[in-house]
């Protein structure tokens, strides 16, 4: 009797379903480690497991075998070439399901499907992983111990632009006249917004 061997459905039928499986396997064969909903990870555990049992074996046959369910000669080439060899002497028991809480989105289960192989896994997970930028920092001017710099005022103290000074511009304006005093004014202010500018 064959009661309830279907599996689950996952909402999708039956060609849906085999390429997820088949695209999971793959994925898990290739990084070592992918996270997807608890549901997905117990449907596709035991068909990864398969197919490592197959690269196990290494003949042409399973190869072809797994050729045709995981439709990628490069994940192929890597089960039998880089996984199968880690497992050659562990009968069975290749993957584990480690849960990881809820989604944000729709509070889904979540889970880590992952070789039981650790330094496989930290490998993959080391290539994928780019290496932080270093940025080289542009070497400062060299300060005295005093804190101020070579010019000898601190920061703060030295001029901005030059500008007239409001005494500077009242002296000016005594020099110049009482008939000059309105063209003095227009040019100053003239000169006022140069320098702001």
């Amino acid at each position: 009797m064959r009661h309830a061997r279907t599996g689950k459905k996952l909402g999708r039928d039956s060609a849906h379903r085999k390429a997820l499986y088949a695209n999971l396997a793959g994925a898990l064969i290739e990084h070592g480690r992918i996270k997807t909903t608890v549901t997905k990870a117990k449907a596709v555990k035991p068909i990864a497991e398969q197919m490592i049992t197959l690269g196990r074996r290494g003949d042409l046959h399973a190869r072809r075998q797994a050729t045709a369910f995981l439709r990628s000669r490069d994940v192929v080439h890597r089960l039998f070439a880089d996984v199968a060899p880690l497992f050659k002497d562990r009968p069975g028991g290749y993957t584990r399901i480690v849960k990881i809480g809820t989604r944000p989105g729709d509070s889904a289960e979540m889970a880590y499907l992952e070789l039981v192989d650790e330094e496989y896994v930290a490998t993959q997970r080391e290539e994928r992983t780019p290496e932080p930028a270093v940025a080289e920092a542009e070497p400062e001017a060299e300060q005295p111990e005093g804190g101020q710099p070579e010019g000898g005022q601190p920061e703060a103290e030295q001029p901005e632009a030059e500008q007239p000074k409001s005494e500077d511009v009242g002296a000016e304006e005594a020099s110049a006249g009482g008939a000059d005093e309105g063209a003095d004014d227009g040019d100053q202010a003239a000169a006022d917004d140069e320098v702001q500018q």
